[in-house]
């Protein structure tokens, strides 16, 4: 016969194992995300931030083919294909959708009210009305944004910095992704601040952007800013080729300068993608994403591609690389 004891020491130790079990049970309900891409899934530098995501997630727990499901969609650079897939993502049934870009954002946006939405990264979420405050966004949407035309218009002053005596600048923008306008505008008002002239150039798709360059050089444009467009993120690489081959400085954000560009000034995305993941963990554990500030970049690098400087015959103030964050050499 078993001791009153033992007895109650088995029941007491299976007394404190039910709970654990059913903490298991619950800790093994699988989350189920959506990620919205404009970009190519063939994309080097968007497999970068993607993985990036993966990272900060698998750091919160989250573990594919364990607790975590991810549905990606990719839009293969053209804007027209995100509503269809948005539609498709929110038919999955999913917990949370993850987007970057104003374009995948905004086409989220209008696929669904109710699931939750995390921007990794949007240009201007006020300015193009993703959100109306960013303290306490209201409806579906949370996540992170940065100021994209004063990042224009400050990529314009430190061309003109660099090159003092350069006079025509131009801007490559797409005309499908709603923060081209405020971003124009940004930059024709630096523009007249630093009385320079400033030309747009448009592109839509990596198809466009031989034709755009060629358009440029026509113009007898000294120098290019180019944007956080996904389009031309996902298609740095060539940009950058294409702009070497040229002859052209660029600037732009941090890849187009490791791709040959020649300057760079902004924030560092694969971060930004990293940080979606603490949002995303706090909406798998019930918050409202209205109530949850969105947050703005607060770090900002400027990169110099000396390199490519030299290749062009072209000088940098010493005053400008002692306040770059990077120099390649």
């Amino acid at each position: 016969m078993m001791k009153r004891r033992q007895f109650i020491t088995l029941l007491g130790g299976a007394a404190v194992a039910w709970p654990v079990a059913a903490h298991g049970q619950q800790a093994a309900k699988v989350a189920r995300l959506g990620f919205l891409s404009s970009a190519s899934a063939s994309s080097s530098i968007y497999k970068k931030n993607f993985d990036a995501l993966r990272a900060g997630l698998r750091e919160l727990g989250y573990i594919e083919g364990q607790n975590l499901i991810i549905e990606s969609r990719w839009a293969e650079d053209k804007y027209d294909r995100l509503p269809e897939l948005a539609a498709e993502l929110v038919r999955l049934d999913i917990d949370v959708l993850i987007t970057h870009g104003t374009p995948g954002t905004m086409a989220a946006k209008r696929a669904t009210a109710t699931i939750p939405i995390v921007m990794a990264v949007v240009g201007d979420a006020i300015i193009t009305g993703v959100v109306s405050s960013l303290a306490r966004p209201g409806g579906n949407i949370t996540g992170s944004t940065f100021f994209n035309p004063e990042i224009s218009a400050k990529r314009l002053e430190l061309l003109r910095e660099a090159f003092p005596r350069i006079s025509r600048f131009g801007v490559l923008m797409n005309p499908n992704n709603p923060i081209t306008g405020p971003i124009v505008q940004a930059m024709e008002s630096s523009a007249t601040t630093l009385k320079v002239e400033l030309e747009v150039f448009e592109a839509q798709t990596p198809t466009d952007l031989e034709n755009a360059f060629e358009a440029i050089a026509a113009r007898r444009v000294n120098a290019v800013t180019i944007n956080e467009d996904p389009v031309f993120i996902a298609n740095a690489l060539l940009i950058g080729q294409i702009a070497s081959l040229r002859r052209l400085p660029v600037i732009g954000f941090r890849e187009i300068a490791e791709a040959g560009g020649m300057m760079a000034y902004g924030i560092v995305l694969p971060e930004m993608f990293r940080r979606a993941a603490a949002f995303v963990h706090k909406l798998l554990q019930g918050a409202k994403p209205g109530e949850i500030p969105v947050e703005q970049a607060t770090r900002f690098n400027i990169l110099i591609n000396l390199k490519s400087a030299k290749a062009l015959g072209l000088e940098i103030p010493p005053t400008l690389l002692a306040r770059a964050d990077e120099v390649i050499e």
